[in-house]
C-alpha cells in the first residue's frame, strides 16, 4: 500500500514539474510582439500603428533628419542592403522613426526619404507619443543643446530587426561589415 501512495505522489510530482517545466518554456520562447502599442504617422501624414511591424520582417531604425552623419550613412545601407538582396529580401519593410518630431513632421521626412530611398518608410508623430514608442522599443534619445539655440539628438543608432510576428530578432550595429549586415537580414527574410 504503501508503495502506491509513494508512487502516486511521485506521478503528482512529475505532472506539476511538467506543467512548470512547459509554462516556463512558453513564456520563455513565445512570438510576443517587441514594444508596446503606438498611433502615430506615416511620412505621408497616414496612420500607423504597431501591425505594420506584423505580417513580414522589419527593419527599424530610429534617428532624425537634421542629423549630420550617422542617420543618413544607416538608412543608405540600409537601401543598398535591400537593393543588394533584391528578390531574396522583397518581403522586409524598412522604417526610419523619427527621434525628433518637433522638428521632422511628416511633409519633413517625405522629402528627406524621398531623397534616400522609396523602400524606407518614415514614422513620425506627437512628440510625446514618438517618446513613448521609441522606449518601448528600448531605444534612448535626448536633445543635445548647441551654442545658438539650436540642439542635436543623442541616440541609439542600431537597426533593430523585427520577424514576421513582430517579436525582436537582433540588431545591426552602425557601421557593422556590410557582409554581416546582409547575412542578418538574409536570415530574417528566411525566418519571415
Amino acid at each position: 500500500m504503501m508503495r502506491f501512495v509513494i508512487s502516486g505522489i511521485l506521478v503528482l510530482m512529475a505532472a506539476v514539474m511538467g506543467v512548470i517545466a512547459f509554462q516556463w518554456y512558453q513564456m520563455r520562447f513565445a512570438t510576443t510582439a517587441y514594444g508596446a502599442p503606438f498611433t502615430l504617422i506615416d511620412q505621408k501624414a497616414q496612420p500607423i500603428t504597431e501591425a505594420a511591424f506584423r505580417g513580414q520582417p522589419s527593419a527599424v531604425f530610429f534617428g532624425f533628419t537634421s542629423c549630420p552623419e550617422v542617420c543618413p550613412t544607416t538608412l543608405f545601407e540600409m537601401d543598398g542592403w535591400l537593393k543588394q538582396l533584391g528578390d531574396e529580401g522583397k518581403d522586409i519593410r524598412a522604417y526610419f522613426v523619427t527621434v525628433d518630431p518637433e522638428r521632422d513632421t511628416a511633409e519633413i521626412m517625405d522629402r528627406y526619404l524621398g531623397n534616400v530611398s522609396d523602400r524606407i518608410t518614415g514614422i513620425t508623430g506627437e512628440p510625446d507619443k514618438v517618446l513613448a514608442m521609441a522606449k518601448s522599443f528600448g531605444i534612448f534619445s535626448r536633445k543635445v543643446d548647441l551654442e545658438g539655440g539650436d540642439y542635436t539628438m543623442d541616440h541609439t543608432a542600431s537597426v533593430l530587426l523585427l520577424d514576421g510576428s513582430g517579436d525582436f530578432f537582433g540588431t545591426i550595429a552602425y557601421e557593422e561589415n556590410s557582409e554581416t549586415a546582409l547575412a542578418k537580414l538574409k536570415r530574417l527574410a528566411a525566418k519571415g
